[in-house]
């Protein structure tokens, strides 16, 4: 009889899977694992979140995080807490996971979800962990309802994603298939970008492209990104859509993905001219 998913993660952290009760001590040393820890954890459970938890600009928990200790992924400040769980990200100096688990400390690692199914693999991975496996269930079944409820463009418009330097998102990431539930064309990816990198933006006006999509909110101070407006062949493009995605939707593969779709979604309905 083969175990659970869960049972064996749940093992080699040292946690007792049968009762599932869950770590009492856990620290985040990373932004995506901020977000994941502060709404499947028992609030009283999270002894630290990183210092980035705080910025509502690119947390989605920056309310929740704003009376929970922060660190800056220091080792030390790690091993006074005496945490029975430390979750991490891809990106968490390595010089810093690779102390903890030296310490004997419990470490979660969390990858990069390239698609809403590692989404969800990620979502459940967590809350196994955390011994709250019902909710991380709950929390796909509301990501998943908002998804089925995008409203896409009956004629999908060509978009782009663009951020400093030209960089946009193709084919095999995160990015591609939330375009693609909000039900519109990903240029990067019908150029055959596979996951990341740069796109002239002389092939985005020779393309037609009817949405340029930045991640930044709306009232966000002048930036790089920005800057890619004043491009004087963008200014030959007179149907050309500007689309605002905030970070905090988007940077980390979590639920809220969902929104960023819906977002999406509705600026591609009005740029094809359909009702809102």
């Amino acid at each position: 009889m083969r175990r659970p998913a869960a049972i064996p993660l749940l093992l080699a952290l040292g946690l007792a899977a049968p009762a599932m009760a869950g770590p009492h001590r856990i620290v985040s040393l990373n932004l995506c694992a901020d977000a994941l820890v502060l709404r499947l954890a028992d609030r009283a459970a999270v002894q630290s979140v990183s210092w980035l938890a705080r910025d509502p600009e690119n947390s989605i928990v920056a309310e929740e995080a704003a009376s929970v200790p922060v660190n800056h992924a220091l080792a030390e400040e790690v091993a006074a807490l005496e945490p029975d769980l430390v979750v991490v990200g891809a990106f968490t100096a390595r010089s810093t996971v690779a102390l903890l688990r030296r310490l004997g400390m419990p470490v979660l690692e969390l990858g990069v979800p390239q698609d809403l199914d590692g989404v969800r693999a990620q979502i459940r991975e967590v809350a196994a962990a955390l011994g709250r496996t019902e909710r991380g269930e709950a929390m796909i079944a509301a990501m998943d309802e908002k998804l089925a409820a995008v409203r896409r463009p009956a004629s999908p418009p060509l978009a782009v994603v663009l951020r400093p330097n030209g960089f946009t998102a193709g084919r095999g990431s995160l990015v591609d298939e939330i375009l693609r539930r909000a039900g519109v064309r990903n240029l990067a990816a019908e150029q055959g970008l596979e996951n990341y990198g740069e796109i002239p933006l002389e092939r985005v006006a020779l393309a037609g492209v009817r949405l340029l999509i930045l991640n930044q909110p709306e009232n966000r101070a002048p930036s790089l990104g920005e800057a890619v407006l004043d491009h004087p062949i963008l200014s030959a493009l007179p149907d050309l859509r500007l689309v605002r995605v905030p970070a905090r939707l988007w940077t980390c593969g979590g639920p809220e993905v969902a929104d960023a779709a819906a977002l999406i979604a509705a600026a591609g309905r009005e740029a094809a001219g359909e009702s809102p």
